[in-house]
């Protein structure tokens, strides 16, 4: 029998009732305006929104309304044809990446959304493969068909090309640029015409006429084939050229998007309201429900063996808690996506990473920045939790009863920071717990204190992230700052394997202190991180001192060696030593792994290392030459360029060091006609000429750009 889940007050809706779903796109590709479009012809919205008169429902922060792009995930619920729809519209822009990442990791399904004259761009490619890390079904909706240069069939092969995915192309444009009328539904063979009224509500289904008939049945062919060798069964009706009827290769599809072997393609125009609807059909018959997905795996903290846990609301509770919001009215919201069982107001959990019980003050169901209280979240529910105190981004809530950790979301390192000082002493009194706030939310921002300047030092994904951070403690917490110049966040390395010895002893008349240590340090493959290991055997060092050696290293590697940046991708062992039974303590030991690991830091041929961008350059074809020319004196790596509609498109990958300000270069060199995309893409060494510049520029105190 179905689970029931009370949504609003009399309407229940059963479990395989439920889409959570993401729309996700490289950036102006138009997520925000279909989901404006979704929310408007499901209902949920009477009057659609607009991003250039900041009138979007998901898009609701001030920042968001001003610069016209999404920054933060909002979450939305609304229904279509009986299903409940839970969208959560991510951000395109790469400086907040983080957020699609952490949605993609709790959502069933997304619409990936393309724009029909740009075709696979940069962060096209990013979220596409974000969502098949998480094994995330997708739809594609090649979106703006009216616009100037849009390509249906080069979008298409794009998207084959690039991803290498078997695609069902569920409908054709009917028209192209502005005499775009509507589209043509291939399984039902039916075309239609947004032509009855302007918003789109309403729209006259006919039959196909003559001049597209070869068309369809060429491409419908094609749809059935893709769609049979999914099944035995039908295999056999396509091979004997039997009817196959359309619930049949909607059951069949269905099943193949779930599996991802299949990705269904839709066409449509968001902005000029046509095509939505058909999208909306799409991800009630192909998206999963919770209970079509197999039961998520955990480990269990006591055990360490494997455990599931099936979509149920009978299983022991678990979920994953994917994003902290801080919100003025209510403090802090805790989103959370409930894998199993029933979590109720009230309820005592268990935070399952840190071993903490923590209690559910109040439970709500999110409507961007609306909100329903609501009694009780059911299994497959995305609610939103107020009175957590201890739990963060990726942490794992549970019944105490029945302990489970699931894995932990992984974001990328920052790459750039800036320095902030307070304006005023009431201003570095909120300062700190402001920053607390930030860093609570958000898991790519980091924070330090420069001890020689005395200033913070915040680090986050791009100058438009530490931009938004700056405006939104100023407009939202009244905290005024000073802020310096963007810095770029350098890392230092070690190149070969080096060992090193940290001997502390102090004699003070009373118990005096004693530490001492040998380590050997390697260098690891580049993004590994960092790693200690203990190889102590017998007594040398009780393991009790163990941790604090650990703590000494860790504080020691992220000063650095070279110009005081984090030392980063290597293994530490700790593998021999000494001690006392009166004068060894923690902190001892603490000053003796830090002064071990410098020495041997120093032997081990440090380097640094800086963040590399992927770079796409969009230029007429006239300006390329002097583009290139450009990009090569900046020390870019150009890896190829293809054509996209009139223009060229440039790829490669460039320092980050050298694109600061590129916006403005980019217009001058093509009057104005160019444009340019980067994303983060990974460290490399430093030519060493350029190494001497910035450790000098370093050691002088000067800012180096």
């Amino acid at each position: 029998m179905a689970q029931v889940i009370e949504v609003t007050k009399n309407r229940l809706v059963p479990l395989e009732k439920i889409r959570n779903i993401g729309i996700i796109a490289h950036i102006d590709a138009g997520k925000t305006t279909t989901t404006e479009r979704i929310l408007f012809y499901t209902g949920r919205t009477y009057k659609m929104g607009n991003i250039d008169e900041g009138t979007t429902v998901t898009d609701w922060m001030v920042q968001e309304k001003e610069r016209g792009i999404t920054i933060v995930s909002a979450a939305v619920t609304t229904f279509w044809r009986g299903i409940r729809i839970n969208i959560i519209d991510t951000p395109g822009h790469v400086d907040f990446t983080a957020e699609v990442e952490r949605s993609l990791r709790v959502l069933d399904g997304a619409i990936m959304v393309f724009d029909a004259e740009e075709g696979v761009q940069a962060q096209s490619e990013t979220v596409w493969h974000q969502a098949d890390k998480y094994g995330v079904p997708k739809l594609v909706f090649l979106n703006k068909m009216d616009k100037i240069g849009a390509d249906f069939d080069n979008t298409v092969k794009m998207i084959q090309d690039r991803f290498g995915k078997r695609l069902a192309i569920l409908t054709l444009p009917v028209g192209k640029e502005h005499d775009f009328k509507g589209v043509i539904s291939l399984l039902e063979q039916k075309m239609l015409i947004w032509d009855k009224d302007e918003l789109g509500v309403e729209y006259s289904v006919l039959d196909i006429p003559q001049e597209f008939q070869a068309q369809v049945q060429e491409y419908r062919s094609r749809l059935i084939e893709e769609i049979a060798a999914q099944d035995e069964q039908l295999t056999e009706k396509f091979i004997k050229n039997e009817e196959i009827s359309v619930d049949q290769l909607k059951k069949v599809l269905r099943k193949a998007v779930i599996a991802n072997k299949l990705v269904p393609i839709y066409c449509g125009s968001s902005l000029r309201n046509k095509g939505v609807q058909p999208l909306l059909d799409g991800v009630v018959d192909f998206l999963p429900s919770p209970v079509d997905l197999p039961p998520v795996k955990g480990i269990n903290p006591k055990t360490g063996q494997e455990e599931q846990r099936k979509t149920d609301n009978n299983e022991p509770f678990s979920a994953l808690l994917f994003k902290v919001q801080t919100d003025p009215h209510v403090g802090k919201l805790s989103y959370l996506r409930i894998y199993s069982g029933v979590l109720r107001t009230g309820a005592t959990v268990l935070n399952a990473n840190k071993g903490k019980s923590e209690r559910i003050g109040r439970l709500l169901l999110m409507h961007a920045d609306k909100r329903e209280g609501i009694e009780e979240g059911f299994a497959g529910e995305i609610v939103a939790a107020i009175g957590l105190k201890e739990s963060g981004t990726g942490h794992t809530l549970c019944d105490p009863k029945y302990p489970i950790t699931f894995e932990k979301i992984q974001f990328a390192e920052p790459v750039i920071s800036i320095a902030i000082e307070p304006k005023s002493k009431a201003d570095q009194e909120k300062l700190g717990q402001v920053i607390n706030r930030f860093l609570e939310e958000d898991p790519t921002l980091k924070v330090k204190s420069d001890e020689e300047t005395g200033q913070t030092i915040l680090s986050g994904m791009g100058e438009l992230h530490l931009e938004i951070v700056v405006e939104r403690m100023k407009r939202e917490f009244g905290v005024q700052v000073n802020v310096g110049q963007p810095q770029v966040a350098y890392r230092e390395t070690i190149t070969r394997i080096a060992q090193g010895e940290g001997k502390y002893i102090r004699q003070t008349g009373g118990r005096g202190q004693y530490g001492h240590c040998l380590v050997r340090i390697e260098p690891r493959e580049r993004g590994t991180g960092f790693e200690f290991v203990s190889e102590i055997k017998g007594a040398a060092i009780p393991a009790a001192f163990i941790p604090a050696i650990e703590k000494g290293v860790k504080e020691a590697a992220e000063k650095g060696i070279l110009a005081g940046y984090p030392l980063v991708d290597l293994k530490v062992a700790v593998y021999d030593g000494s001690y006392h039974e009166v004068d060894s303590s923690d902190m001892a030991f603490k000053i003796a792994g830090s002064i071990a690991f410098q020495e041997a830091a120093k032997q081990a041929k440090p380097t640094l290392l800086e963040p590399i961008m992927k770079l796409e350059v969009t230029t007429p074809e006239e300006y390329m030459g002097q583009v290139i020319g450009d990009l090569s004196s900046r020390r870019a790596q150009i890896l190829g360029s293809e054509s996209r509609g009139q223009m060229r498109v440039i790829k490669g990958l460039i320092p980050l060091a050298n694109i600061r300000g590129y916006a403005t270069i980019i217009r001058s060199l093509t009057q104005g006609r160019g444009s340019f995309y980067a994303e983060p893409s990974c460290y490399e060494e430093v030519p060493k000429n350029i190494q001497e510049e910035i450790i000098a520029q370093k050691i002088a105190g000067k800012k180096s750009l």
